[in-house]
Order: C-alpha cells, then structure tokens, then sequence
C-alpha cells in the first residue's frame, strides 16, 4: 500500500484548455479546467455529452492530439513513482509511450474497440508485460492469469487462449480492466466504463474496481454521466458543464448539499429507485427550470388493449458442413402478458434476456414459433402481409439509437411525414400542419424541421423518433430502450414527454428498459425476464416492493442508487453467471406456469435455471 502520508497529487490539473481544429475555425472542448486527484483516491468528472469530461482525461494521456485537438494552454503535472514529476501538456510523445500503460492505464467506454479482433486475449495481457516490464513469456503469462482471477473472470486459463468476439460483454470489460491494471499504473482513468453494461454486472465492476483501488491504493479518476455510480464509487466530485467546473467538493456534499443550480438540475432529474413507493400510477419527474404546471398520476384505464400468449421465438443455429439446424437459441419462451390502454408494461432483464425479441415479435419485424398476439379484436398472428402493414398503423417502435433509425439524407419533417405519405394520410396543407403540431409536441422549435439528423443533438434526435412514432395516431408504441443512449436531464425530459403524451391521447407503452429506477417512475405494471421467460409480472408496486423470485431480489440489489449513504458492498451481490440460451433441436422446455402471490402478483414455478 501506498504511505499516505504523501501529500503530493499524484494528477495536477492546473487550468487546462483544448482547442479542436474545424473548418468553421477553433472550437473549445475545454476552456479552463483545474482539480487534483491524490494517491488511493477516487475523484468522480460528471457532466453531460459536450461537457468536456472525455477530453479532460484524453488530455492526460495526450491522446487528444490524436482526434483533432489540442492543449493550448495549461498544465498537466504527474508524479512518477521512481522519477521527478512531469507536465504531460509538453512531454515528448516517447516518454508518454512509457508513462501511457505503464503509470497511467486507462479503461474506455466500449470494450470492443478497446481489444484488437485479432488477438488472443493472452496476447493481449501480456503484450504491455513484456514490453514496460520486460518479464519473460512464462512470467508475463502468470501474471496475466493473476490479474483474470482478480477481476474474477471464471476458467481464465481457457479465456488467455479466446478471442475478444468469443466473450461476452462484461467480461471484455473485465479485460480491459485486467489489461489497464496490468503494469499496476498510479493513476487508472476510467472513463464511462460501465454505461454499456448490464446492471448486474455494473454492480460488480464497481465493486472490483473499488476493491483494487483499496488494495493497490493507485489513484482513480472515473468519468461518468450516472449520478448513481458517482453515489456509489466516488470520494470527490468535480461537475463540468461546458467546458468549465462549476462544482467541486466531497461526494456527500454535492449530494446533500448542492451549490450551483446546473448540480441542482442534474440531480433533479436523477430517477431514484424508491421514490415512487406509496404511488400508486406513474407520474412525470418534477424537474427544475421548467414550467410544469401540476404534475398529476397517470391512472391509464381498465380496457384491455394488447394480449400476448404463450408467445416463443427461437432462432436457428446452423452448423457443419451442409449448414444444417444444429441448434436453437430460445429467445422468448412461453411468454404472456396484457397491457390495458393508455398504460405502460415494462419488461426488464439484462442483455440477451429476450425482452428486445419479445418487442419485436409482437409486430412480426420476427416471427414468432408460437403465440397469439391479440390487438384490440385484431389477431396479429393470422395477418397476411398486406394486412399487417395495415395493422402497423396501430403500432409502431422507437428504437435505442436514433442516429441509426433515422435517415441521414432525409429533413426531418419529411422523415416524421414519411408514414403519413405511406398511408395516405393528412395530405397536402393537412399533412404540414400535423408535421408542426408533432414538433410541438416533442417541444422541438419548428426551425428544426428544415435540419438533418446530424445537426441535432442524441435526445433531439429520439424526440424526432417519438414524433415519427405519433405520426399515424398508434394505439401501442414499443420503446425498446428509447431513453438508455440520453444524458440525465434530457432522460427525464424525454421520460416525461412520453407520460405527457401518454395521458393526453390514452397511449399504451411497451418499454423495454434495463434501468430499474427508470421502470420505477413509468410502469403501471413490469415483467421481469430472465433466459427468455418472464419469471416475475405484477403491478410496478407489487414487484418492486415485494420482489419474489431469486432473480429479481438480485436485480434489485444490484441497482445503485443515488445516494452516497446506501452503497453496496461486494459481499451482497450475489450472481449466479447466466446459463446458454442455446439449446439442442430435440429439447422441448417445460411450458410457463405461475403462483400467484397476490391478487395479479405471479411468480415463475417452472425451474428457470435460477
């Protein structure tokens, strides 16, 4: 362990600024920026996508000159262990290609671009052994299989010899962590490094990266835009907001006691699990600086809309030399539910648990083995293709990336007509006027309806894809994870937008969310899925307050929550590793029975592997 004692920061950032070259002339990704993070300390950079956190860390390991910017002033002071300190700002790039990797290792965002395709994940690990360390091959391997044990990576000598592709994506994460720590760095800059994971598994690289922090004491600058990680991993915290600090102070501080009124808001719009308890129907966020008027319940009614049963999708595995049906991974097994109009069912579940399937084989984009799929007195299932583009009036799907759903050479009021025209409908003057009053109703300027998707920001973008959605007046829209990609404040603006919309024209949401705090606040009922079955289904208060199965009493421990006197600890997440959904052509799995525990509260009974 480090003596702390030492008072020396181990990073000093004394006003940094960075320029980006464009060719409309210099644009500032930082304009003056200053904090410290000492030995065995975890400071936390919050702020929203621009805010100039990414780039504050890339300049610390000089790699922002790499994507177009540059330091233009400041300081970058970094105490070596065995050397004098040094000002990264002007070091040259040989001596930061010892430093980098070497004493500052760094964990990006998406594990997939941090790992090279074509090499063993051995290879990898030992790559930065051999060359800072210079330990033979047999020791440089050790040492790689030390480090899979500590991020706690199952049967790691057979993962040395996989490649990046044969992982999922947790465990690359762990790699990218194994790899960071490998030549055990003073200062680990971690940047979003679980905003692409599963809660569950959030859970434990926080947990992991909090306990190697304390065994190793290395210093810890974590980036971040989710309030409830911050709560959980942080012991200083340092806002940004435009390229400036706003805020900075002790992590109970800036919860308890917030000063300036950009902290304020951003805390504000944090969906905190436990906050609906006693609430009975879901209700918008009350958020700051913005004129709401009375926030009222959203009560939805008792008419039935949607009813699914026993609705299974599996997909074919082919292998062998003649490609022929080795397999099925069964996606959605059995699953049933009924979503009332103008109210909101949540299905939740980790990556792989088959709720995007279950969304998406309700409108047949895949088709389902088995089931009925009855809208209204529609029967989806026995629809011919003309039919059910027909029926597709009444239903339509927002996706997670809106950059991707989004036609880039389109403007977007041709994009929101678009369905309009497909069906015929609101022609002419008519049509233009619907396109403005959907643009009000997203709350986005008319001014906007002559850009192109590019020109927009992440949550304008899904506002345009919800009024797309709205064009042909659908009785059910399917969210599938329409608010995970969006910063905080503009989640709970577009969250609210939604219920708004939902109580105004009766709309009955499927929202298909791995956020537990953000179900919390929508859902008038949840399923909970796991391997494709829902193990848990109930009114949202009953299955969060009275969670049952042993897989959402997992779940719900493992959701951090935004308040830094209710962190969890290793020892209370429990996980079991997910087994394969992949199962052998002749298997036939039981059908889906339930217990019901209280009036509409069912629990799984058939075994599910948990």
């Amino acid at each position: 362990m480090l003596d702390h004692t030492d008072t020396q920061p181990i990073a000093n950032i004394q006003n940094l600024r960075v320029e980006f070259q464009t060719k409309d002339g210099p644009v500032l990704g930082v304009e003056d920026v200053s904090f410290e993070v000492n030995p065995g300390e975890t400071v936390c950079v919050v702020g929203e996508s621009g805010s100039g956190k990414s780039v504050s860390s890339l300049s610390l390991m000089r790699l922002v000159e790499f994507g177009g910017g540059h330091i233009a002033g400041g300081r970058l002071i970094f105490d070596r262990k065995d050397a004098d300190a040094v000002d990264l700002a002007n070091t040259d790039q040989d001596l930061m290609r010892t430093i980098r990797g070497n004493e500052i290792g760094m964990i990006f965002q998406e594990p997939m671009t941090a790992l090279n395709p074509v090499f063993t994940v051995g290879r990898q690990l030992t790559e930065g052994l051999r060359l800072h360390k210079g330990l033979s091959k047999s020791k440089a391997e050790e040492r790689a299989l030390e480090l899979l044990r500590q991020v706690r990576i199952p049967e790691p000598e057979r993962r040395l010899k996989q490649y990046p592709h044969e992982l999922s994506g947790g465990m690359r994460q762990r790699v990218v962590i194994a790899m960071a720590l490998a030549c055990e760095p003073r200062l680990l800059i971690a940047d979003e490094p679980t905003t692409a994971l599963d809660v569950t598994i959030q859970a434990e690289i926080l947990a992991l990266m909090d306990r190697l922090k304390r065994e190793t004491g290395t210093a810890v600058m974590f980036i971040t835009h989710d309030m409830a990680v911050v709560a959980q991993m942080a012991d200083r915290v340092v806002v940004m907001f435009r390229g400036n600090k706003v805020e900075e102070g002790p992590v109970a501080d800036i919860f308890e006691n917030p000063q300036h009124p950009y902290t304020k808001a951003l805390l504000a719009a944090v969906p905190k699990l436990g906050e609906m308890r006693g609430k009975q129907y879901p209700e918008p966020m009350k958020l700051l600086g913005h004129n709401q008027g009375e926030i009222k319940p959203i009560p939805g009614t008792e008419e039935k809309l949607l009813e699914v049963t026993g609705l299974t999708t599996r997909f074919p595995v082919k292998g062998g030399f003649f490609r022929r049906l080795v397999a099925n991974v069964h996606a959605v097994e059995d699953v049933s539910f009924t979503i009332n109009k103008g109210q909101t069912l949540s299905l939740v579940g980790e990556s792989g648990c088959g709720k995007s399937s279950a969304g998406r084989s309700i409108l047949r984009l895949v088709e389902p083995q088995a089931g009925h799929i009855m809208l209204g007195d529609t029967d989806i299932m026995a629809l011919n293709d003309r039919e059910l583009r027909e029926a597709r009036r009444d239903m339509q799907m927002i996706f997670q990336d809106p950059f991707a759903s989004l036609n880039p050479q389109m403007q977007l009021a041709d994009q929101v007509a678009e369905p309009m025209h497909n069906f015929g409908m609101f022609k002419g003057a008519e049509g233009t006027k619907r396109v403005e009053m959907l643009f009000d109703r997203v709350e986005l300027p008319r001014s906007f309806m002559r850009r192109y998707p590019h020109e927009l920001s992440g949550g304008q973008r899904q506002r345009v894809a919800i009024a797309r959605a709205l064009a042909l007046n659908p009785k059910l829209i399917i969210a599938d994870e329409a608010v995970s990609a969006l910063d905080v404040s503009v989640q709970a603006q577009v969250l609210n937008l939604m219920m708004e919309l939902q109580a105004e024209m009766d709309l009955s949401f499927l929202f298909i969310s791995h956020d537990m705090a953000v179900v919390e606040r929508v859902s008038h009922h949840v399923g909970v899925m796991y391997l494709g079955r829902i193990v848990e289904k109930g009114p949202r208060a009953r299955v969060f307050e009275n969670p049952q199965h042993p897989y959402t009493q997992a779940l719900m421990k493992a959701v951090p929550i935004a308040d830094p006197r209710q962190r969890k600890a290793e020892k209370d997440l429990n996980f079991k590793p997910i087994p394969s959904p992949i199962h052998p052509v002749d298997y036939e799995p039981a059908p889906s029975e339930y217990d019901e525990v209280e009036p509409g509260h069912f629990v799984l009974t058939t075994d599910s592997g948990y």
